[in-house]
């Protein structure tokens, strides 16, 4: 739940920040249906929240963005993570495979450190679930109110 609603959080914010940049009427379209079922989608996964451990809420009203940057640059490291390992499975070129295995390694890094950023500065509290949870419901409704 937890997953599912950080990530479509964060991808709501960015599809709501550049759809009025799409000048193709048909990609456009694409965009505005995207959003409007990822904001269907969070609204029927935050009514789940309530039920899970709560905690405080996070009150951040300014428009600081670190946390929104970080998140897609966190989702980004794992998303790399995982297409470069189903790639080392598909390739069978022995020096292309040791290419991805140290770009593999590469992502593994970046990841961690963007994570321990996030942990760092209060972005990913991901060893309080309570507070994890009480974050994920707040990105939703700030992105829901876009």
């Amino acid at each position: 739940m937890h997953e599912l609603t950080a990530y479509q959080s964060n991808q709501l914010v960015h599809f709501k920040m550049v759809v009025d940049d799409i000048a193709n009427p048909k990609l456009r379209a694409l965009y505005l249906e995207a959003i409007k079922s990822i904001e269907n989608n969070l609204k029927e996964l935050l009514q789940y929240f309530p039920k899970a451990p709560q905690g405080t809420r996070s009150q951040n009203t300014g428009i600081d963005l670190t946390a929104f940057y970080a998140g897609q640059l966190l989702g980004f490291a794992k998303t790399a993570v995982r297409t470069y390992a189903i790639a080392i499975t598909e390739t069978s070129t022995p020096q292309l495979r040791e290419t991805l295995q140290k770009q593999l390694n590469a992502a593994i890094q970046l990841h961690a450190k963007v994570f321990y950023f996030m942990l760092e500065n209060g972005y990913y509290p991901s060893y309080d679930l309570p507070k994890l949870l009480a974050n994920d419901v707040a990105n939703a409704n700030k992105a829901l109110a876009l």
